[in-house]
């Protein structure tokens, strides 16, 4: 099968833009030229005394893809690697050859030119200079081989590398070569004259920087060609750079490719995800130069975007140094100007203005000392950086912050630098594969301690960005993040902020990118972390007051009590302010330790030799067999592992144009392992296949499927917005909405109902519309009320009184009080006085405790002076006079006193918290307005004051145990669709997390929002599955949990790693419901069983996610939930219920007529109840279940009304009851009904949402969970009796 036969040449061309890259670029051979080697020869002939020939280097030979020629092409089939066309373009080189007629010009070679078709991004002109970015010399005697490396960079800031050997070769007799052709003669007596050495470079090019590699596989090269016949040396460079150009990049994750190129073993790792760099260098190489101290200072200085140039002996160094730098700073990036090796003849690019990163030989440090000003002079050879001094001043470079700093330095210290220690206990190694092996293990778990350090201090400098980003509308508000650094770490921040490397990874940060950042930032965060941000979120807690100011006295008078964002609580990843806890000197380690994957390697079919076409034909089939037999010999509990192999057999049947089965193995890859599915190439492959066999395609359910989704989904996907801002003061009149996106993108507050009571607060008496001095005064108010509270400085003898997680909200001014003078203190759990003079503390009284409030007025002499009252169940009555405070203090305690009484009464703790939101903003309202009128628009505020009488029923309150907000932190609550509960491991590790059982909570828009269901705190804030609303979800094993969505998709995430990559897609419409058929052995084939509304089912083996089976219902449109019972299958479709065999054959049908005229009910849900053979039902538009003999299914035996109820939506049995969730008839309300199945009768009616109940779910029999509708969108944990 021709290629050339089956595609077009624009096709072909189509293809080769998206055909899998090879590691090999381009091979370049590098050196003198023959006119320049002559000369040497000739003048070492005379007797020149020159003790050095100092030459040009010159591109001698070219080697890039295609290795065959036409004619190898149309003799048979063609590998596809060997004839891929990526773009490119011509590049012109001298072409020498001497001429037949001696006699004339004897000594002139006429030039011409031989053209050679390169990749785009390759400059062969500037290369020789950087292959011998020194002098090119003639030596009398060989000097050892020297490796360094390039990396290169285009306009769109692509980078692409290159590995580069200098060897020598002996220069004799006409030894000069091209092509293996002599080009001169000289007499005999020149055997008599010494014997001069020519240097010559080989260079790979690749866009991996696999430079480890490379070096392996010159070191090969270099041992055949530095001795071989000239006539041969370019044969076996064509041959070595054929070699390269099967290898294929290999998938990120954990499998490694290695290759013989005899005599080494050449390993290439891949990348462990795929938005990491490849790494394929010594990562600690930086710390045996330099000291902790000195590796932070170069670092900040590219954080503030410095000119950095590296100077070095060794040309390899300079490459290698920077990089681990560039590595250092992942997921940032360096977008400046980036030339780690600077020739002899382009060192004037350090004249340039902007900030870039070069480096050059030491050689030249006086030069650029003393003629370019303003550079970083990093000494790789003494460890050392200096400034250059030509305008007598010194860049400002500013210090890490203290805390990473000081987190760094310790993890460093404890690094295992030196091999050799890892050696003394351990024998001699007599294989030399062994002995590498070894090496390259130990260097990888090295690189992946440093990189977890380099990671971890990136997240220490930058994790509290976060807490001052408003996600909606894209604002970060550098201002108040600028207020909350210590004062010696303000230079720092102020200078980074403005970089282009912070702007990047700001919008990154407000794309909520899941990278290297957002999953360290997870892990840091720690259980008590979680807890504290619930209770205080952006608030100091007194134990992290009194851990700072033993560290630092006067770091309470820079640091925040009360922030500026009071949206309470914030259960968001995004919003937690993570402190310094994983930077304790007690423990180090755990805060970021991680579970390191095993590595497997996979060995490449060996080289033929010499490689032509039909011998590349032969090693594709071998690669292919070998990934088969691995296919085979792989269980499918190793899905990641299968994942890998099917991407590299799908590239392999790509080269040999097998298209189906190159896109059956990507439909396997699509199933497996979403992350590393190579999205654009199996697109275009698609576009550009033959018709015959796209129609061939097409007959195969699976592969139709995959080429819908790759033609058509793509379609609804929009642009995303990437823009930054920062907050500006309106400069018009404010209507609502208006004033709600102004306070919204202020950051002050994000709930909808929240802003709209403030904008009736700050409208009182006016036109419903807020003017720009109004909104500048308020918003300048609560700063300055900021500003107070940071010079709050509470003494370890008040802080000791006080719950660790308590933090400061408001301080009054200095009153006079039956307890004392002093300023009467707000947190979240009480008042207290602080008493002035001697330090002291006295407890006012808790919210729970307080009895009641009364303004009253204190006679002294003439005087009448205004004070509150506070009437405790466990202290005398407290009275302050607090003047023209006490209207103020008396709303703020009455508000928070009835946030606490209906937090413990809902069991919701969150009110506590909105109550705690609610008397900032009165504080503020009352400070801007100063008018008669500011008291009273305030109490528009007082939100829960006018709530506190809602009466909770007695049985609802014995039964709520807890309720917990899966929305909080978004403008407005998210129906909840569905509910899971995963039990913990029977054996729980004090350092793993997922040993606890957790509760994932599924949302709209394709969230899944996860609990831990050990503390009921958030353990992730959103794990993105798609975009739609999800409706089902079922825990398969301990390690997978499955999502149905209303995008017709079945998402798969990993418990483990807690990402989604896999995808079931075989569904056309909804994914409504999913159940699991475990045989309780563990021999036994798991299957599940998924349906759709358009009445498909499908079962799945668990194990390897084929189809088992695959029937559609007839005459089915509303196929809304699944049942197992007795080994068949129940299904519900609207008014009826189905049961079917597993094939789909139809057994019985289940309909319930309400009347004579044939009107039919709908039933919503069902249970089968094994026990007593019974069917329970549910309406859908009315509140009835009904009990039904399986044995006998034409009538019900017994129905049960529901009180107050006009529709069920969900049902569970748990114990001996059934818990039956759905909405009231009086209100808009959220209801449960407990149904005891002994009695059949209601034994307990629920009340606890203020929207439908949409979800139920059991947790080990001990507790029910409810989700609500998106009016409450709350969880509601209920105890089972």
């Amino acid at each position: 099968m021709v290629i050339h036969k089956l595609l077009g040449y624009q096709d072909k061309a189509i293809m080769a833009d998206v055909l899998p890259n090879a590691i090999l670029e381009i091979c370049v051979v590098v050196g003198a030229s023959n006119e320049q080697l002559k000369e040497v020869c000739q003048a070492a002939h005379k007797g020149s005394t020159r003790s050095r020939h100092c030459l040009s280097p010159e591109v001698r030979s070219v080697h890039v893809p295609p290795f065959v020629s036409l004619e190898d092409s149309q003799s048979g089939y063609v590998a596809q690697n060997f004839t891929r066309t990526p773009r490119r373009r011509s590049f012109k080189k001298k072409k020498e050859f001497k001429r037949a007629n001696p006699n004339v010009n004897a000594g002139y070679k006429e030039p011409q030119t031989e053209e050679f078709s390169i990749p785009n991004n390759i400059d062969l002109q500037g290369l020789p200079q950087l292959c011998f970015p020194g002098e090119l010399e003639i030596e009398t005697e060989p000097k050892e081989d020297q490796y360094h490396f390039l990396v290169f960079t285009d306009v769109f800031g692509t980078r692409t590398y290159g590995v580069v050997v200098q060897f020598y070769r002996p220069i004799q007799e006409g030894n000069s070569f091209q092509h293996g052709q002599a080009h001169w003669n000289v007499t005999g007596h020149n055997r008599l004259m010494s014997v001069l050495y020519a240097p010559f470079s080989v260079c790979v090019i690749s866009k991996f920087p696999y430079y480890t590699a490379f070096k392996d596989c010159l070191s090969c090269l270099t041992v055949h060609i530095k001795s071989c016949r000239e006539m041969d040396f370019d044969q076996k460079v064509r041959q070595f750079a054929a070699k390269l150009a099967l290898v294929p990049n290999p998938p990120p994750g954990t499998l490694h490719l290695v290759f013989n190129m005899k005599p080494l073993q050449v390993v290439l790792p891949s990348r462990e995800d795929p938005k990491d760099p490849v790494v394929d260098l010594d990562l600690h190489t930086p710390f045996l130069c330099f000291k902790p101290k000195c590796i932070l200072q170069i670092l900040t200085c590219i954080l503030v975007e410095q000119r950095i140039v590296f100077l070095s002996a060794d040309w390899a160094l300079l490459t290698l140094i920077a990089e681990c730098f560039i590595l250092y700073l992942h997921p940032l990036q360096w977008q400046h100007t980036y030339v780690p090796i600077l020739s002899k003849g382009m060192m004037d690019f350090l004249m340039a203005p902007t900030a870039f990163l070069m480096g050059c030989h030491v050689d030249y440090f006086k030069e650029v000392n003393s003629e370019v000003e303003g550079l970083i002079l990093v000494n790789i050879d003494e460890g050392t950086i200096k400034f250059s001094h030509v305008a007598g001043t010194e860049p400002d470079i500013p210090e890490v912050p203290s805390e990473a700093a000081e987190c760094f330095t310790q993890r460093v210290e404890s690094l295992q630098l030196h091999y050799d220690l890892e050696l003394s206990h351990l024998g001699s190694c007599t294989d030399i594969s062994d002995l590498r092996i070894r090496r390259r293990d130990w260097q990888r778990n090295l690189n992946l301690q440093i990189q977890e350090i380099s990671l971890e201090l990136i997240v220490n400098i930058f994790r509290e960005v976060s807490n001052h980003l408003n996600y909606e509308y894209r604002v970060f508000n550098s201002e108040e993040f600028l207020k909350t650094r210590t004062i010696s770490d303000r230079p720092f921040y102020k200078k980074v902020l403005e970089t282009y490397i912070f702007h990047s990874f700001l919008k990154a940060r407000l794309s909520r990118k899941v990278d290297a950042f957002s999953h360290m930032e997870l892990r840091i965060c720690s259980e008590n972390d979680r807890t504290k941000m619930r209770d205080s979120p952006r608030r100091p807690t007194m134990e992290e007051m009194a851990m700072r100011k033993e560290r630092n006295c006067d770091f309470l008078m820079v640091r925040r009590l009360a922030a500026s964002m009071p949206n309470l609580p914030v259960d968001i990843l995004h919003d937690i302010p993570v402190e310094h806890l994983s930077m304790r000197k007690d423990k180090p380690e755990n805060a970021v330790k991680r579970s390191t994957k095993s590595i497997r390697t996979f060995k490449l079919p060996e080289f033929s030799s010499p490689l032509i076409c039909f011998s590349a034909i032969a090693w594709y089939t071998d690669f292919i067999n070998l990934l088969s037999k691995a296919i085979n010999a792989t269980g499918p509990e190793s899905s990641s592992l299968l994942a890998r192999y099917y991407y590299l057999r799908g590239l392999a049947y790509l080269m040999q144009e097998k298209y189906l089965e190159a896109l059956s193995d990507f439909q396997n890859l699509y199933k497996t392992d979403r992350d590393i599915f190579p999205k654009e190439l199996v697109k275009k492959v698609i576009e550009a296949m033959p018709p015959d066999q796209r129609s061939h395609a097409g007959r195969k359910p699976e592969l139709k499927r995959l080429i819908s989704i790759m033609l058509e989904k793509e379609r609804d996907v929009t642009a995303s917005d990437e823009h930054v801002k920062t907050f500006e003061l309106p400069k018009t009149h404010m209507h609502q909405e208006d004033f709600m996106k102004r306070i919204q993108e202020s950051g002050i507050v994000k709930d909808v109902d929240t802003i709209l009571r403030l904008f009736d607060a700050l409208t009182i008496g006016h036109l419903k519309q807020i003017d720009p001095e109004t909104f500048k005064d308020f918003y300048n108010f609560w700063k300055e009320s900021e500003t107070e509270a940071r010079e709050v400085n509470l003494p370890l003898e008040v802080i000791e009184h006080l719950d660790k997680n308590e933090s400061v909200y408001k301080l009054s001014s200095s009153v006079k009080t039956n307890y004392g003078l002093g300023k009467i203190a707000l947190t979240q759990k009480r008042l207290f006085l602080l008493i002035e003079g001697r330090p002291g503390y006295v407890e006012i009284a808790k919210f729970r405790d307080i009895q009641e409030l009364e303004n009253i007025s204190v006679m002294f002499f003439p005087l009448r002076i205004p004070a509150l009252k506070i009437k405790s169940t466990l202290k005398e009555p407290f009275v302050g006079n607090l003047k023209n405070e006490r209207d103020l203090w008396q709303l703020i305690v009455k508000e928070m006193w009835a946030g606490k009484t209906m937090a413990d009464k809902h069991k919701d703790p969150q009110y506590i918290q909105q109550a705690l939101t609610n008397v900032l903003l009165m504080d503020a309202v009352v400070g801007c307005m100063q008018s008669p009128r500011a008291i009273y628009a305030a109490s528009k505020l007082a939100y829960f004051d006018q709530m506190k009488n809602m009466v909770v029923p007695k049985t609802t309150s014995e039964t709520l145990k807890h309720k917990i907000n899966p929305s909080a932190g978004q403008t407005s609550p998210q129906a909840v669709n569905a509910l899971l509960y995963t039990p913990g491991h029977q054996i729980q590790l004090e350092e793993d997390e997922n040993a606890n059982p957790r509760l994932w909570c599924a949302l709209s828009e394709g969230k899944v929002v996860l609990f831990n269901a050990a503390s009921w705190t958030i353990q992730q804030h959103c794990i993105q599955v798609g975009n739609s609303k999800l409706n089902c979800m079922l825990g398969v094993e301990f390690s997978q949990v499955w999502i149905g969505s209303q995008d017709s998709s079945i998402y798969i995430i990993n418990t483990r790693s807690m990402s989604c990559n896999k995808q079931l897609t075989e569904h056309c419409t909804d994914v409504t419901d999913m159940v699991l058929e475990d045989r309780g052995s563990k021999f036994s084939q798991k299957l599940v069983y998924s349906c759709s509304l358009d009445g498909r089912v499908i079962s799945w083996d668990v194990n390897t996610l084929e189809i088992k089976t695959n029937f559609q219902l007839p005459n089915c449109h509303k196929l809304t939930a699944i049942k197992l019972h007795n080994c068949m299958l129940w299904c519900c479709v609207g008014d009826a219920l189905l049961e079917v065999k597993k094939n789909g054959q139809l057994f019985r049908r289940v309909m319930f007529l309400e009347n004579p005229k044939g009107s039919h009910v709908s039933f919503s849900c069902f249970l089968a109840f094994p026990e007593k053979n019974q069917l329970v039902t549910a309406c859908a538009d009315k509140g009835e279940v009904c009990i039904w003999d399986m044995k006998n299914l034409s009538q019900p035996w017994q129905k049960i009304q529901l009180q107050d109820c006009n529709s069920i939506s969900c049902m569970i049995f748990v114990k001996k009851q059934i818990w039956i969730g759905g909405k009231g008839s009086d209100k808009v309300r959220g209801k449960i009904y407990v149904l005891d199945t002994d009695k059949y009768r209601v034994e307990k009616e629920l009340v606890a949402h203020v929207d439908m109940v949409r979800a139920l779910c059991c947790a080990e029999d001990r507790y029910v969970l409810s989700g609500a509708g998106r009016e409450d969108g709350k969880v509601a944990i209920w105890k089972v009796e």
